[in-house]
């Protein structure tokens, strides 16, 4: 099992997550490329030490940018919706 804090990048904090939290309970996370459903729930788990009911996983390609005549890309990243049992929660700061 890899490290807990490879897995999990960044809480994501946007409009839609925030109502996804308050309203279902689900948190969203930018994760690595490279992790798996059963890798997010176990680093949620020991990272935050709640328990974790269902991920769900969306895999963001990148979008093709354009700065005058330079062409370029950003990078695609995994996202994670993560549903917690119903009374547990997490603290994002």
């Amino acid at each position: 099992m890899r490290d807990p804090n490879i897995v999990i990048k960044t809480t994501l904090v946007t409009e839609k997550g925030t109502e996804l939290t308050e309203k279902h309970n689900k948190y969203l996370f930018e994760v690595d490329r490279r992790s798996n459903k059963i890798e997010i729930r176990n680093a949620v788990q020991k990272l935050f030490n709640v328990k974790v009911e269902a991920v769900n996983i969306i895999n963001q390609r990148g979008k093709m940018k354009r700065v005058r005549r330079v062409a370029g890309m950003t990078s695609a990243i995994k996202k994670a919706i993560v549903t917690l049992k119903k009374g547990d929660k997490i603290e994002i700061k």
